[in-house]
């Protein structure tokens, strides 16, 4: 019978003990970054809108930072100062009449106040669907109530959803100002936040693509910011603006349905000119005054026209479908700082991905080559 011999019994141990301590260890890294993620979890989309903002407006904060001789945290302090006023404050007034829109709404339907006018001609024939839209158009013009409560279980849970749509509102507005903030300071330490950038990256991708996938995070992270939600943002506020100072009804709903037509490049027309049509057709205004409310909409409906090539230096090299579905993925999951969040975040990961697939090792093997036949 043959032993096992002593050497053999002692590597095997020492095999068996190191394994041990491996899998204690990743076992403690895994409860440490579990219980950190459980506690950085609720300001986690805060803080990554934070960063993208800090990323977007870095250049804008370095030319402050140049004019006033250099003095970072002085620049940050009047780049978040400039961003209430223009951005916030607007935002805030046009969340506002949002969330009024909705719970008026909401309380008419509740109520039985709320009036519908008779389906117009020609519904009916629309293909498809258009008897059921007339059908169910007739019957809540005549008999609104009726309708209501056949439909109350649906009903009673879209009220829910909007009344805690309204109240999530007011916390987005303070977390967009508290990430306006956050952005101010890591933008008062740009530096040191690259060098720890492409650190993070030479830990996970080597030191000889660090710069290459920081250069791209940056990159595109402006791109999309700038070129897509930055526009559709400003243009947004812009046709909002104009749609509060007009007094069409609903202006709040109209100003996120642009947002998010603009983050899918659609043009804001499909908004305005219906609103300019209500501002002849009401009778409500005078003709000086319906002129002047028509040209202010049709040129915030066309101002994507003069911001896109204003603020986007290069090409957006990411599909619109998938910003679009990161934005209402991102608004799903977190409120009105999702849909941003959520829209850079897909547009990041789709172009690390590209890049990842693109330098495969054939094609690094196949570059090297032709490198040295050259």
């Amino acid at each position: 019978m043959n032993l096992p011999r002593l050497p053999d019994l002692e590597l095997e141990q020492r095999l068996a003990s190191r394994l041990l301590d491996v899998l204690i260890l990743a076992g403690l890294i895994l409860a440490l970054a579990m219980l950190c993620y459980r506690i950085f979890s609720p300001f986690l989309t805060l803080m990554i809108w934070a960063l993208i903002l800090a990323v977007t407006l870095y250049p804008l904060h370095r030319a402050f930072a140049a004019r006033i001789g250099g003095r970072q945290g002085l620049a940050a302090t009047l780049l978040v100062m400039v961003g209430v006023v223009l951005i916030v404050a607007p935002t805030a007034v046009l969340m506002s009449s949002l969330g009024d829109s909705v719970q008026q709404f909401v309380q008419a339907l509740q109520d039985n106040t709320l009036a519908i006018p008779a389906p117009r001609p020609g519904v009916e024939d629309w293909p498809i669907v258009g008897q059921k839209i007339h059908g169910l158009w007739a019957t809540a013009h005549a008999d609104l109530p009726a309708l209501v409560q056949s439909l109350q279980p649906m009903i009673g849970d879209l009220a829910k959803a909007a009344l805690g749509f309204v109240a999530s509102i007011g916390g987005g507005l303070l977390q967009f100002l508290a990430s306006l903030i956050i952005a101010g300071i890591i933008m008062a330490f740009g530096a040191a936040g690259d060098r720890g950038c492409q650190a993070i990256f030479a830990r996970v991708v080597g030191t000889a693509r660090a710069v290459e996938f920081t250069r791209l995070t940056t990159a595109t992270i402006r791109a999309v910011a700038q070129g897509v939600i930055g526009v559709a943002f400003i243009q947004a506020i812009l046709v909002g603006v104009a749609l509060l100072v007009a007094g069409v009804p609903w202006a709040g709903v109209l100003t996120l349905i642009v947002l998010v037509l603009g983050i899918a490049q659609i043009p804001a027309l499909i908004v305005t000119l219906p609103a300019i049509g209500y501002i002849w057709s009401s009778g409500d205004y005078g003709n000086a005054a319906a002129v002047g409310h028509t040209v202010f909409l049709f040129l915030a409906g066309m101002a994507d026209n003069v911001l896109k090539p204003l603020m986007l230096g290069r090409g957006v090299e990411v599909p619109m479908p998938i910003i679009l579905l990161g934005a209402l993925g991102g608004m799903a999951a977190a409120g009105i700082l999702g849909l941003f969040v959520g829209a850079t975040l897909a547009a990041l990961g789709y172009q690390l991905f590209m890049s990842w697939v693109a330098a495969t090792p054939d094609s690094t093997s196949a570059g090297r080559e032709s490198q040295s036949a050259g």
